[in-house]
């Protein structure tokens, strides 16, 4: 029986954590983490399949017992949080516990878009998710954004998303990137309404002309709009 099955206390967890490193992908994780400590070298499918055994048995021991000693360990807590079935009486206190150790984008993302949950309480989340954006700390903010593109961008919030992505003052670096990734999101899914956006939007040069390039990277996004947007790149 695996650790995870029977009793998913934190010994267990580690000791299996590195009996499924790999050591080529943990060279391969450390070059898309710069500044990211202690990466054992599991891939996320491997983490996502532990953490879902963990979410359907006793979830709250675990991550009141989880320990902070690695990347996956923390990747592993948040992955936990967003497969359980609960409510959110039970997962945001579990969040707000978790995202202060979000320190990388790759934690940051997987966790927020994860959280399928806010499809079914999105008026819960969508509040959740903006308590967040209205911080100072980079990933608070990051995960906020993310939430917004990865639930929100729909005939509901749209209107509402973009402006929340204007009036973002941030200068760090994953929150511009995020911001950017947010509004191309949003081009793809409603060209017409974010086109006029970037046409009067107030985004800093860096997240403005970063979000033109996402948004040409596109598949989604015909040659004509691709040409058009090229031409509104700011100098």
């Amino acid at each position: 029986m695996r650790p995870s099955q029977k009793h998913a206390n934190k010994r267990d967890i580690k000791f299996e954590l590195v009996q499924l490193s790999d050591a080529k992908y943990r060279t391969f994780s450390s070059g898309l983490l710069p500044g990211t400590e202690n990466i054992i070298g599991v891939r996320i499918p491997i983490l996502r399949n532990l953490a879902k055994e963990i979410a359907n048995g006793d979830w709250q021991t675990y991550l009141k017992e989880a320990t902070d000693d690695s990347f996956e360990e923390i990747m592993l807590q948040g992955l936990v949080i967003s497969y359980v079935k609960g409510n959110p009486e039970q997962i945001i206190p579990a969040l707000r516990y978790f995202i202060p150790k979000i320190d990388n984008w790759s934690v940051c993302d997987s966790v927020a878009m994860g959280l399928k949950i806010a499809e079914k309480y999105p008026d819960t989340f969508w509040k959740f998710a903006l308590q967040y954006i209205d911080s100072d700390r980079e990933f608070f903010i990051r995960f906020g954004v993310v939430m917004l593109l990865s639930h929100y961008v729909d005939e509901k919030h749209i209107d509402s998303v973009l402006n929340i992505l204007d009036k973002i003052p941030s200068e760090e670096h994953y929150v511009k990137m995020a911001v950017a990734w947010a509004v191309s999101v949003c081009y793809v899914k409603f060209p017409e309404k974010s086109h006029a956006y970037l046409l009067n939007c107030h985004l800093n040069d860096d997240t403005y002309n970063k979000s033109i390039q996402k948004i040409i990277e596109s598949y989604r996004v015909d040659d004509e709009a691709k040409n058009n947007l090229r031409n509104m790149r700011r100098k």
